[in-house]
């Protein structure tokens, strides 16, 4: 059987593996609508966390396998359409993930100085589409809405000490822009309360240990909570405890020997985490262009837990800062129209990752459950989505007699609309010149932000 898979990030290839790993006779063809491969883990991680991206060997080995191809380059729905792919292949699946980000929905949210925390990761990991960012980082405060660990990322990355950086895979424009960052000072702020936020303890103990940064949170909004988090379960209850750990102690009990080594006479940078605000309004400069602030409508809880819900109190606050960055989500968007799609809540409908009412499609990754999981949720559940096609394979669900060309069809396709897929050895050699472009500056790679640039150096 031939099986298509759409998307060349995690769940891509975790679907992918699963599908070679368990049927010796599949054959499975990645397209990608990048030159370059592996998604999010090249440019949704962050550069400071190089041993999260070590699942791309796994997925080297995957593409490598004699009943793999990837054709990197390919975008679907408009290079080629689901149905074309649904004639050329016994079963398609839509792994593309979430590629836009949820907007705030507020005044203001357009001036100068407002990015989306997606936008601002991309750049500063080499998205092509995020390539020419150029964001203003002249103000001392920035403010980030959200308590994720996007949130927590972006934070780290905009106070961490440049030598940390620059040995990183981070890009070399930002890099020369945080080495030129104003920025000391980061509220993340969040409509919520200290008991839902959404990271994790270990990116909140990386902030809090970051050199040459202090935290500052108010210990009035953890009274109490020693009670509330009794039977909470192990992981929120520890993350609480350390939040309470932190808002409690006295400044100047982290080590300053750290502090002096990392700027030595300059005011310390400083995080906090800021809570029951919701964010009303950008404010602009008086001539009206750009952002020095943001209103918030001070908020309650009605209810408890994750399903709390932040209700406004009529009381408004307001926070000066010249960076706003939203980090509230990313969303999935329909990808053809031939594709079933929940807009509500940004998904394809499926039940088990079989797209609702189109027998031979499914879907795996951030599309199917919505934008929310680390990697190994989504190697969760790609295996799941797999092992529906297995299954559908096995009970004759999928009519294999009838032979499928595969490849073979989709490029003639192509080629009449003028496009040039890369495979993964032109991955390779593109792979192979960001690490020697890395080595020259002691860094892991450096990579290739423009495509064009990427598409020349494989001759295309």
């Amino acid at each position: 059987p031939g099986v298509c898979v759409v998307g060349g990030g995690p769940a891509g290839f975790y679907t992918a593996q699963h599908l070679l790993k368990h049927h010796g006779g599949a054959r499975v063809d990645i397209y990608e609508k990048l030159p370059v491969p592996f998604g999010l883990v090249r440019f949704g991680v962050a550069p400071d966390h190089p041993e999260v991206k070590n699942v791309i060997n796994a997925f080297t080995q995957t593409a490598r396998s004699e009943r793999c191809a990837y054709y990197g380059n390919v975008t679907v729905g408009r290079d080629v359409t689901v149905a074309e792919l649904r004639q050329a292949y016994h079963a398609v699946v839509l792994s593309y993930g979430a590629e836009d980000n949820r907007v705030l929905g507020i005044p203001g949210e357009n001036l100068s100085g407002v990015y989306s925390a997606r936008a601002f990761v991309g750049w500063y990991n080499g998205l092509p589409e995020n390539r020419d960012l150029k964001p203003d980082l002249s103000c001392e405060t920035a403010l980030i809405l959200g308590h994720g660990n996007v949130a927590l990322d972006v934070a780290r990355i905009l106070l961490s000490p440049l030598p940390l950086l620059k040995k990183t895979d981070i890009t070399d424009s930002s890099l020369a822009a945080l080495a030129c960052s104003k920025v000391k000072r980061v509220w993340l702020v969040g409509r919520r309360g200290p008991l839902q936020v959404a990271f994790t303890i270990k990116e909140l103990r990386e902030m809090i240990n970051l050199p040459g940064a202090r935290p500052v949170l108010n210990p009035a909004d953890f009274t109490g909570l020693e009670n509330a988090i009794k039977d909470a379960p192990r992981p929120r209850k520890r993350l609480t405890e350390l939040m309470i750990k932190t808002a409690l102690e006295k400044p100047g009990e982290k080590t300053m020997e750290v502090q002096a080594v990392v700027a030595p006479a300059a005011a310390p940078r400083e995080w906090g985490l800021k809570f029951r605000r919701s964010p009303e309004e950008v404010l602009p400069t008086a001539d009206g262009r750009r952002a020095r602030g943001v209103r918030m409508a001070l908020t309650r809880l009605e209810g408890s837990g994750d399903s709390a819900k932040a209700v406004p109190t009529g009381d408004v606050e307001e926070l000066e800062c010249g960076l706003v960055l939203s980090s509230i989500g990313y969303r999935s968007l329909p990808l053809d129209p031939a594709v079933p799609f929940d807009t509500q809540r940004g998904v394809i409908p499926n039940s088990l990752g079989r797209v609702e009412g189109v027998p031979g499609l499914y879907c795996s990754g951030w599309v199917k459950r919505g934008p929310t999981g680390v990697i190994i949720t989504t190697m969760n559940d790609s295996f799941e989505t797999a092992q529906s096609v297995l299954e559908d394979l096995q009970v004759g669900v999928l009519d294999v007699s009838t032979s499928r060309e595969g490849f073979g069809a989709v490029e003639s396709i192509l080629r009449s609309r003028g496009v040039r897929p890369v495979s993964f050895s032109d991955w390779e050699k593109i792979d192979a010149a960001e690490v020697a472009r890395g080595k020259a500056a002691g860094k892991p790679r450096e990579k290739i932000v423009d495509p064009q640039e990427m598409l020349r150096l494989i001759g295309h």
